[in-house]
């Protein structure tokens, strides 16, 4: 059983989704493809269709993303959320998942679930937010890839992870430089449960909310 990192920033690594951002690459791996919030510009559109072109044609292509919002970096929230809306619209229409990236703007993504009929599902990296505010998004399509934070004990992740439904989960190395084999391990520790079993239930959780598919 293969321990799947879902959003890892090291290219080549087998059984991961690789974030190539929204450089469209050769690399016969796995990838995300997307337009990062930090990198939206006022040209974002051509962008978008080039993405869109390659996401419909490369199988390999598993994700859209990162896409999202940050009230701390990046160009005008307007912006961002045209950006957003648009990525978030094409992950729906291929049937894959879109990685979020979200800092300081929970609001928005509410915003955004409460008045979209049809949203894709949604994966939240990164995870370290309060449980609380997870548990708001449970009712929406929204699944949560915990990486770093769960070693570290008392974060907000780890928190969230014991109580979070088993079938929500997904984990990452993200820029970490970690193996994802140490994020299993924390996990396993945290929800008494046997690493190859987590691995396992990721490939499931996956393949329940996507067209393409993992093994």
């Amino acid at each position: 059983m293969h321990c799947w990192d879902i959003h890892t920033h090291r290219e080549g690594q087998p059984y991961a989704i690789f974030q190539a951002g929204r450089n469209i690459t050769e690399s016969e791996t796995f990838l995300s493809l997307g337009i990062h919030p930090w990198e939206v510009a006022s040209i974002w559109e051509e962008h978008f269709k080039k993405i869109k072109q390659e996401a419909a044609q490369n199988p390999q292509i598993l994700a859209i993303g990162e896409a999202g919002f940050d009230r701390l970096k990046g160009p005008e929230i307007p912006l961002q959320k045209a950006a957003f809306y648009a990525q978030a619209s094409l992950a729906a229409q291929l049937e894959i998942p879109l990685i979020l990236h979200c800092v300081k703007a929970h609001d928005l993504l509410m915003e955004y679930l409460k008045s979209t009929k049809n949203p894709p599902v949604i994966i939240w990296h990164g995870w370290n937010q309060k449980p609380e505010l997870a548990r708001q998004l449970l009712p929406f399509p929204v699944f949560f890839s915990f990486g770093k934070q769960l070693l570290q004990p008392g974060s907000n992740a780890t928190k969230w992870l014991a109580a979070c439904p088993i079938t929500r989960i997904f984990f990452e190395t993200d820029d970490s430089g970690l193996e994802i084999g140490s994020i299993y391990r924390a996990a396993s520790l945290i929800l008494q449960l046997p690493e190859a079993a987590l691995a396992e239930q990721v490939i499931v959780n996956w393949n329940a909310i996507s067209k393409r598919k993992i093994e």
